[in-house]
């Protein structure tokens, strides 16, 4: 059972509207199935628009923001609970205890460093958690060849698919979290 998705995702809203739109539709269905969203804290971007959508649809949202990104990331102080911690090592170890899944939406640096260590975590079974790439209008596309690229040249360990859910809708995720009572 899933009772909380950490989301990795852009503080910025990116140039595609479709971004934005499959986080808002990701934050509803969050809230109409009872889902906590454990998010990076901040009111901007992506990031902004999930939180604002899992809150104005009646459900729960935990941040977990790092002093140094308070003003950079626009802490959200409408939301359930915000945590404000030391750095960025202790936010993502934070969202990973906090969460039963991963969802990773469009966005930048952070949010591919995220997803890496997570990954990175899963394969070295840290943990088992479940995480979702989610590749709205092709967003991923050249992730995923390069991860498909370390494959071929025999860089990786085991199937990377096996770790990694690439799901080109939100109501992929939907369907398979629905599907995937535990």
């Amino acid at each position: 059972m899933y009772n909380s998705l950490a989301v990795f995702c852009g503080s910025k809203l990116g140039k595609n509207p479709n971004y934005e739109a499959d986080a808002k539709a990701l934050g509803k269905w969050m809230a109409t199935h009872n889902i906590t969203l454990i998010y990076g804290g901040g009111s901007v971007g992506i990031m902004g628009a999930i939180a604002n959508s899992v809150m104005d649809n009646g459900g729960e949202v935990k941040g977990v923001i790092p002093k140094v990104l308070l003003e950079w990331e626009q802490e959200h102080n409408n939301i359930s609970e915000l945590h404000v911690v030391e750095d960025m090592h202790i936010r993502k170890k934070m969202m990973y205890e906090m969460c039963d899944a991963a969802v990773i939406l469009p966005g930048g640096h952070g949010t591919l460093d995220e997803l890496f260590e997570m990954l990175t975590w899963n394969t070295l079974k840290i943990h088992s958690k479940k995480i979702f790439l989610l590749n709205t209008d092709g967003y991923y596309q050249h992730l995923i060849a390069h991860i498909e690229h370390m494959t071929k040249e025999g860089f990786l360990y085991e199937n990377w698919r096996e770790r990694l859910i690439v799901a080109d809708s939100v109501e992929f995720i939907f369907d398979f979290l629905d599907g995937d009572k535990n």
